[in-house]
């Protein structure tokens, strides 16, 4: 694919204002939100615009104390899991796909996503989920998948904007706009 570079996102929020006036060279648009959404999304919007790379930006919740809000981490992998398989209680079969690398890097410090079901709520959780990767994404694996069939170099930027657990939608709330603004500005040197 030779087009133009994709810039994408879960929804347009967490763009923090690129939809309305992209980079030079850069589509801009809404994947979808979950992971299953964001594959379909992606699938399509690769069809369309026939991109020659794409940046996937979002907000993400920290596990524990490796990452505090307001970082913002490049994604190393798209790991897609759940709290019952980290506590050993489900498993997926030896043949499916569960991880994705960034095939594009990125000059930020790189972290594994750990991409969930459904947002983790509790303490257990998130230390299970620990042992995994450094964050939650709802979307990453989908668009990694995607991108990937089709050998379109990927990456993704993510701003923590909360911690894992019981408050984390509240915080997140709080936090979603200030901290998706900080993933802007650090991949303006990419976005050039």
């Amino acid at each position: 694919m030779n087009g133009p570079s994709l810039l994408l996102s879960a929804f347009a929020p967490e763009l923090s204002g690129l939809d309305r006036d992209p980079p030079a060279g850069w589509e801009v648009a809404v994947a979808g939100i979950g992971a299953l959404a964001a594959a379909l999304g992606t699938a399509r919007l690769l069809r369309e615009h026939r991109p020659r790379r794409v940046l996937f930006v979002g907000t993400c919740g920290a596990y524990d104390a490796r990452l505090a809000v307001g970082d913002v981490v490049a994604a190393a992998t798209a790991i897609a899991t759940s709290v019952e398989e980290a506590e050993g209680r489900a498993y997926r079969p030896a043949a499916e796909t569960t991880r994705w690398p960034a095939t594009w890097k990125l000059e930020l410090p790189a972290h594994d996503v750990a991409v969930t079901p459904a947002i983790t709520l509790s303490e257990a959780g998130a230390a299970a989920l620990a042992r995994v990767a450094a964050v939650e994404h709802l979307e990453l694996s989908g668009v990694f998948a995607a991108c990937a069939a089709v050998a379109v170099p990927v990456a993704a930027v993510l701003g923590v904007a909360n911690r894992v657990g019981p408050g984390a939608h509240t915080e997140w709330r709080r936090e979603n706009a200030r901290v998706s603004a900080r993933v802007i500005e650090a991949i303006r040197s990419v976005t050039g």
